[in-house]
């Protein structure tokens, strides 16, 4: 595989996270602890997956091989606000649910449930909606309105 190839593996590993996400929570609430656990460690690590991939692409492809920045996403021009308004939250979000995920899993590793389900409260919808936007935001940008090195189709 080449390094173009990255973008699709980046939106698969966002994908795994999100349905192991929704797995996760649907074994918590029905009190299947091991089942629960196992899923939320597997999505960090695809959630850790795609970030290793996510910086090799972005950093070392784009940046030290290519010398490029960013694709931007300019056509359709009436879609690019909606779009915008997807990427800052996703990128904002994603930022601080690192320290979250880490903290929540920490937690539960250490079994202090208490202080686990405090932070895992807000963990999980952060982290659902930062593995949902990140497929969407590949969908957007390289599949339903692809943007050239211009942002031309």
């Amino acid at each position: 595989m080449s390094f173009s190839g990255l973008p699709a593996v980046n939106a698969f590993f966002n994908g795994l996270s999100g349905v192991l996400l929704g797995f996760g929570f649907y074994y918590i609430k029905h009190k299947k602890v091991t089942a629960h656990r196992r899923c939320m460690v597997a999505a960090f690590v695809s959630s850790g997956l795609f970030l290793a991939c996510y910086l090799t692409y972005h950093v070392y492809y784009l940046g030290y091989i290519r010398h490029e920045g960013p694709t931007i996403f300019r056509n359709p021009a009436w879609f690019r606000p909606i779009y915008l308004v997807i990427l800052l939250t996703h990128t904002a979000l994603a930022m601080v649910i690192l320290p979250m995920a880490i903290m929540t899993l920490s937690r539960a590793l250490r079994q202090r449930f208490d202080a686990h389900r405090r932070i895992a409260r807000w963990t999980w919808p952060v982290w659902m909606y930062v593995s949902v936007t990140g497929v969407v935001i590949y969908l957007l940008l390289y599949q339903i309105f692809p943007q050239g090195p211009s942002g031309a189709h």
